[in-house]
């Protein structure tokens, strides 16, 4: 019960701080469209006739999908580095479900959150090009499941190096790319790319949303790299975030920025 209450905390708290700061959070969501709409125009005048449709598909997919780990995996780090210029993340720490709990928590709240708002960006996408995707959703959710999994465990590396060493911006900045190039590369290219974290899991969205396969049609091996990505990312993830704490405490940094 004290999880669940906690999780209904979180969810209230970003759909509160998404709707207080409205400003904000539409001027983030125009960014990516017109991220997305430089993309297309790009596409449209010097991309091949022959493979246009295919390519805007991708495209839909991949900046979809690059604005799901990164809502997943910076945003933690952006938040823990707020509470610790605010001077609030030491009371987290005090809080009787420990602080991996809470930001465990609020990984799962705002990805929950923001979903809502990636639907509605995707079907955005899809009117503005008139390329409509296959959005079967129960080959679709196993799929993600797993692979935000797999994404919590990196957003807990990250919100692991935050506690310690509380200014990391530059480094979420150039995090952005990072997670871009593993979106936007084809897993053909690097298969060695599919044990890394969102790779095989956009890889399969793809062949689902626009090769159309079926959750039948998804081979054992693919899933068990999804499997063994989600469960040895998260356990790195959250091992680390409990030993960065624990760095923090024993060097006197939760109080201090």
């Amino acid at each position: 019960m004290q999880l669940l209450n906690l999780l209904n905390a979180n969810i209230r708290k970003n759909y509160i701080e998404m709707k207080r700061y409205l400003p904000n959070t539409i001027a983030l969501l125009l960014t990516f469209y017109i991220i997305f709409l430089a993309m297309f125009a790009g596409i449209q005048i010097i991309g091949d006739p022959n493979t246009q449709d295919m390519n805007i598909q991708y495209v839909i997919v991949n900046y979809i999908f690059w604005y799901l780990a990164m809502i997943v995996v910076n945003d933690i780090g952006w938040q823990i580095s707020n509470e610790a210029s605010q001077g609030t993340f030491e009371q987290l720490s005090m809080s009787p479900m420990g602080v991996w709990r809470i930001m465990t928590a609020r990984l799962i709240a705002s990805t929950f959150v923001n979903i809502l708002i990636i639907i509605g960006l995707l079907l955005l996408s899809m009117a503005t090009t008139g390329q409509w995707l296959n959005l079967d959703v129960i080959t679709l959710f196993p799929i993600l499941i797993l692979t935000l999994i797999s994404m919590f465990g990196l957003g807990l590396i990250i919100a692991g190096l935050t506690v310690v060493f509380k200014q990391i911006q530059a480094f979420l900045q150039i995090l952005q790319f990072i997670l871009a190039a593993l979106v936007f590369v084809p897993l053909s290219v690097a298969p060695f790319l599919a044990f890394f974290p969102i790779v095989k899991g956009v890889d399969l969205v793809r062949s689902v949303m626009i090769d159309e396969i079926t959750l039948n049609q998804i081979g054992t091996g693919d899933f068990m790299i999804l499997i063994v990505n989600a469960v040895v990312y998260f356990i790195v993830g959250l091992g680390f975030f409990n030993f960065c704490e624990r760095v923090a405490m024993n060097k006197g940094l939760l109080a201090h920025y």
